[in-house]
């Protein structure tokens, strides 16, 4: 029986917007290193927020394409939860920090043979599987077919991209993800968070939940 979806919110930059995740129940922020993102923090800035976030909710840290000396620098000025790394990381770069990772995977080039793009990551806790292209940002609003990812893989999947109070019920129904995350999707500009598009995401993720769980007590169990 399929367990609850998980909830990240990304792209966070202001006190207010992680105050507000949390008092919504969400699993996990997303805090962006990234140079040239729109929701690009500094170091000192991802500090303020993540020193915010009361247990049990888990702060992870969006890189991409980072020196090993910037990994270094924020595992011990933050101490993240999860490390997510969003560009063309190789397995051994992501493996090398000893700390839990998640591992971006572009679908927006290519959807085929997704089993053996993923399979050098064998070590990392959880597959990210976002809409934008090889080499592009993530947050760009982009979608890709969630079928793609509805075989089941040895991580637990995280589908991202494009996704909105309007359609992460279809997702949810269609990819069963482990979790599901939003950054442009409940926004009303790049890094501002609308409060109304965080609560209604919230709420659509727990009626695609609940539908699922109620479709599961009525189909009737196998006879012996």
């Amino acid at each position: 029986m399929k367990q609850r979806t998980r909830i990240k919110f990304c792209g966070i930059t202001r006190a207010a917007d992680a105050d507000a995740a949390v008092a919504l129940g969400v699993d996990a922020i997303g805090l962006i290193l990234v140079p040239g993102s729109p929701r690009e923090l500094s170091i000192a800035q991802a500090q303020t927020l993540r020193r915010r976030l009361p247990p049990m909710v888990s702060a992870v840290v969006l890189l991409r394409n980072p020196t090993a000396a910037l990994v270094e620098e924020v595992i011990e000025a933050l101490q993240p939860d999860l490390l997510q790394f969003h560009g063309d990381e190789s397995a051994e770069f992501c493996n090398r920090f000893g700390q839990r990772y998640l591992k971006a995977i572009a679908m927006g080039d290519s959807q085929a043979a997704v089993a053996d793009r993923v399979r050098p990551f064998a070590a990392a806790a959880g597959l990210l599987f976002d809409g934008h292209p090889q080499g592009g940002l993530g947050g760009q609003g982009q979608a890709f077919d969630w079928n793609a990812v509805a075989t089941r893989f040895a991580q637990p999947v995280i589908v991202a991209g494009g996704l909105s109070a309007a359609n992460v019920g279809a997702a949810i129904e269609i990819a069963r993800p482990f979790a599901v995350d939003v950054s442009s999707g409940i926004e009303s500009a790049p890094g501002i968070k609308d409060s109304g598009k965080m609560s209604d995401f919230v709420s659509a993720v727990v009626r695609a939940d609940r539908a699922l769980l109620d479709a599961a007590l009525r189909t009737p169990r196998p006879t012996q």
